[in-house]
């Protein structure tokens, strides 16, 4: 994991100060209490005070670098921090902390404010001239014990779907699957292409019910061996398939293609690519769905945090990019849906099965500064679903320009 030297004692005055100014100023509908180090102090919206709740949450901070990680390196200095035990949340709630700071939209409010940004500026410019951040990672192999530990029984990692926010996430995941598979009008002897199948969760749901068949391609060995696994098991490999393969090298002729949780993971140079091999496999009167987390504003901004920790290289495709390609193949927008706050109640299930059974993961491999790692990272996740500019796209198209739209969306 990353570390940082302990700045010394007027460095870290500075950052102190600095940090609590800049939350006491820019926190205008939540308050923070900060706790620790000699330190007991509430920032943030006085002018809007609650008698029975004087804050929001309370931190403890354990470590003085604290305010120096976050003010240099936002995000990924925040996750650092927790990783390194740096604080903790002793009110409240992690994704309750991490939600506030979104919220607030800091990053833009400093931006504005010369003197503030300037000297923030100067911690970073002096932070990176002392050379405190290290860009040392760990890196572990993670297996399916862990998947196993927070996902449901299928293991499909990407956003449900909920008919209420009560829903478990075998429900969130079930209601996802059926509404992909009404999305695309599945019908027997249809013949389906799922690119980036995972374990195969959504070809198995829809060979089961709607009777299609048809292969899921991915790049992991392990989901193609436990995929075909899951198929010899429930019967359907006269109907179903995975292949270890990726979508340059797709061909054939599908009635019906769907990918889910795959373009974020993709280049950007490679988006024409993707579509376009989608457009060349389709039947003429064919349908695609995209499922994809996405950006929501003009500018993809990529979290560091999660660049580093958890998916390297990955990006947030804006609706525009993927509309771009669906015109530039000539394939037809039939609908555009924005489930960004199902993702939310999916990672808030994914979390409290994370709590409840990290305790059955081997320690030996998953350590400390992992499960906190681990923990943040869907902290996270639960934050951007309800107060980011993030969003998760479904987009429905087809090759047929003169297709029926129905006057409902499913």
């Amino acid at each position: 994991m990353t570390t940082a030297s302990i700045p010394n004692s007027k460095a870290s005055s500075i950052s102190e100060n600095l940090f609590l100014q800049l939350l006491d100023r820019y926190l205008v509908d939540a308050k923070i209490r900060f706790l620790g180090q000699g330190l007991d102090s509430i920032v943030g919206n006085h002018n809007n005070e609650v008698p029975d709740k004087p804050y929001d949450v309370a931190i403890n901070v354990h470590h003085s670098r604290f305010f120096l990680r976050v003010l240099a390196y936002g995000n990924l200095g925040l996750g650092e921090a927790f990783i390194a035990r740096d604080f903790d949340v002793v009110e409240g709630t992690l994704q309750d902390f991490l939600s506030i700071l979104l919220r607030n939209k800091l990053d833009k409010k400093v931006k504005k404010d010369i003197p503030l940004a300037l000297k923030i500026f100067g911690i970073q410019l002096g932070n990176l001239l002392r050379g405190e951040q290290q860009n040392v990672q760990r890196h572990y192999d993670i297996g399916d014990d862990l998947f196993e530990a927070f996902l449901d029984p299928t293991l499909t990692y990407s956003c449900g779907y909920a008919l209420s926010p009560e829903d478990s996430l075998e429900q969130l995941q079930l209601n996802k699957l059926e509404r992909i598979c009404q999305k695309l009008k599945l019908k027997p002897g249809d013949h389906l292409l799922d690119i980036g199948c995972g374990f195969g969760g959504l070809l198995l749901y829809a060979a089961k019910n709607y009777g299609v068949t048809g292969i899921g391609i991915t790049t992991s060995k392990r989901h193609c061996e436990r995929g075909n696994e899951n198929i010899f098991k429930t019967g359907l490999t006269d109907q179903i398939q995975i292949q270890f393969r990726d979508h340059r090298s797709i061909d054939g002729s599908f009635d019906k293609v769907v990918s889910v949780g795959m373009m974020e993971h993709l280049p950007r140079k490679e988006y024409g690519c993707y579509i376009r091999n989608i457009a060349q496999v389709l039947t003429p009167q064919g349908m695609g769905l995209i499922h994809a987390i996405g950006c929501n504003t003009s500018k993809n901004k990529h979290d560091p945090f999660i660049q580093k920790y958890i998916f390297p290289g990955s990006g947030q495709p804006k609706l525009s990019e993927i509309s771009m390609q669906l015109e530039r193949n000539h394939l037809a927008t039939l609908d555009v849906e924005n489930i960004v706050r199902h993702y939310g109640y999916t990672t808030r299930r994914w979390l409290q099965n994370f709590q409840a059974n990290k305790n059955t993961l081997d320690a030996n491999h998953y350590d400390d500064q992992f499960m906190r790692m681990w923990e943040y990272y869907l902290c996270c996740g639960i934050a951007a679903a309800f107060v980011s500019e993030s969003a998760v796209y479904q987009v429905l198209f087809t090759k047929d320009h003169t297709a029926h739209i129905p006057l409902q969306r499913v």
